[in-house]
């Protein structure tokens, strides 16, 4: 069970962009997340008129090692920690470490 999923709000924890906000665009691979706003770079693209595409410079989110992220507790204003909980019917459940509540799923 992935701990920070598609649609979650993270918090960037270290690196470049320590301390910027941002939702999870989709899951790389197991353990690269690609977050909207976070990690641009610059690319450098050549003109390709048979796909109708003109050059020159674009900015675009790059993938993030998920170590680097921690996810965000809107109610603490925080970055928070998440653990697994099983409930009674065997079902699993995301929640805050620090307060238990349970994520709700984006």
């Amino acid at each position: 069970m992935n701990k920070i999923r598609k649609g979650d709000e993270v918090i960037v924890i270290t690196g470049r962009d320590k301390g910027k906000r941002g939702k999870v665009a989709l899951r790389a691979d197991d353990s690269h997340l690609l977050i909207d706003g976070i990690n641009l770079v610059k690319k450098h693209t050549k003109p390709n008129p048979m796909a109708g595409t003109t050059g020159g410079v674009i900015e675009k989110s790059m993938p993030i090692h998920q170590s680097n992220v921690a996810i965000y507790n809107a109610t603490t204003g925080k970055a928070d920690r998440v653990g697994i909980k099983v409930n009674t019917d065997g079902s699993k459940v995301r929640i805050f470490k620090s307060s238990g509540e349970v994520i709700k799923a984006a």
